[in-house]
């Protein structure tokens, strides 16, 4: 039964719009707003944090492009005394690389004392054989000198034969251990220049194994630095050594830096008047302005295309002491754009913009002309109009958007068309309704 009753309700709803629309065509009127002399306060609403105009880095320690994991960190926002223990890492490629210096070390000394052994044996020998030629050599001088009459004269001339070819043999001897002494000092010093090189890679993994932890160089409050990604640092997550861990911001100078997208932060412009407070304290209001601006926007990681301009504005120091305020504290701030007692505006709605120029549709009698106009500020739902119109215009609030969109819809002064539009709405709502019931 009252299924059936919002049934008729509906249709007779219906029937009153078709009606309404067929029958008030000559009495409907185009909306317009005159255009007039008023106060202008445009306004942009924008989130940020506090943030210290100095501070002191905190790198990850060891030595540059070394893997660090972290195993232990105390909390963002903590307060830490000089010398406290912020973070402390752990370095498995440092461990495994001292124990490959260690073992190599070993190798290497075994191979210099094998050379060394080897180089002693080759001159024992050299030297052995020197011996001998020596002696050989004084028995054939004996022989050499001997006298006629008591030798045969065979062995005299074997003998003097002899002595020569002992002293070459004696020669090439003695520049044989000269040899064997220069190449086994040169086979020496390349194992000593390797060890020198295994040496410095293991001071090197030692020092990597002895700087990990970080310490805290003064008090201050820990602010953990995000990397290009937005991310920042986690318990079990990868650093490399030398990147920036966070700071210890100084508390005496703080500032609040705030960010706005792109298609939001048009007029902003260093010097505006910011109106801000810490998140959900509203009563703690602080006045300030902007005193910078960035030039660009970005994007703020890779997860989101939107761009967005970062600006800031400072925070009085007996504010800072007065909220006990700290870096990394979430803001929110009012940003001011236009605070004019009298401005000539007039409402987003009624501009028609096309290929970078805008147009309103002016009241001339009964018809609406086109005329270009020149804006200033920018807000939500009002512009300023810089050249184009004069206080007594009459603007219209629904102008011909053919050329502007892509896909025009029913012209906007044809009543019936947008009373069955309304219509068609009011039908779909009430459907909508009685299906969810």
């Amino acid at each position: 039964m009252i299924l059936r009753q919002r049934r008729i309700a509906l249709a007779a709803a219906l029937a009153a719009l078709l009606l309404a629309a067929c029958g008030g065509e000559g009495t409907t009127e185009k909306p317009v707003e005159v255009v007039d002399m008023r106060p202008l306060a445009l306004s942009i609403v924008a989130n940020g944090e506090v943030k210290s105009t100095k501070s002191t880095p905190l790198p990850v320690p060891g030595r540059q492009w070394s893997r660090r994991r972290l195993e232990w960190m105390v909390p963002e926002g903590s307060t830490v005394k000089e010398g406290d223990l912020i973070a402390r890492f752990s370095a498995d490629g440092a461990e495994l690389s001292l124990s490959q210096a260690l073992i190599d070390l070993q190798r290497n000394a075994l191979s210099r004392n094998s050379k060394q052994s080897e180089l002693d044996a080759a001159q024992g020998r050299v030297d052995v054989d020197l011996a001998a030629v020596g002696s050989q050599l004084r028995i054939a001088d004996r022989y050499a000198e001997a006298d006629l009459d008591m030798l045969a004269r065979n062995e005299i001339l074997d003998a003097i034969q002899d002595k020569a070819f002992l002293g070459v043999k004696q020669g090439v001897l003695e520049w044989k251990r000269d040899q064997a002494g220069e190449r086994g000092a040169a086979e020496l010093a390349v194992l000593d220049s390797k060890r020198s090189s295994l040496k410095l890679s293991e001071n090197t993994s030692r020092q990597d194994l002895a700087a990990l932890e970080l310490r805290a160089p003064h008090e201050g409050v820990l602010v953990l630095a995000a990397n290009w990604t937005g991310d920042k640092p986690q318990v079990g997550s990868s650093l490399w050594a030398g990147n920036e861990f966070g700071s210890l911001p100084d508390t005496g100078s703080l500032e609040v830096e705030l960010v706005l997208p792109q298609l939001q932060a048009q007029g902003v412009k260093k010097g505006d008047r910011v109106l801000m407070h810490p998140a959900g304290r509203p009563d703690q209001q602080i006045e300030s302005e902007l005193s910078w601006v960035a030039s660009a926007a970005q994007v703020r990681g890779r997860r989101n295309p939107i761009k967005y301009l970062s600006m800031k504005a400072a925070i009085p120091k007996d504010v800072v002491t007065r909220y006990a305020l700290v870096p990394g504290q979430a803001f929110s701030a009012e940003i001011h754009t236009s605070d004019d007692s009298e401005a000539l505006t007039v409402p987003n709605l009624a501009l028609v913009s096309e290929n970078g120029r805008h147009f309103v549709e002016v009241g001339e009698g009964n018809d609406f002309v086109r005329r270009e106009v020149t804006l200033g500020e920018r807000g939500v739902a009002r512009s300023r109009v810089t050249d184009g119109l004069k206080a007594g215009d009459r603007v219209l609030l629904t102008p011909d958007r053919s050329r502007e969109t892509a896909k025009p819809g029913p012209p906007a002064d044809d009543p019936r068309a947008a009373a069955v539009a309304r219509a068609r709405a009011a039908a779909a709502a009430a459907a909508n309704a009685e299906a969810a019931e």
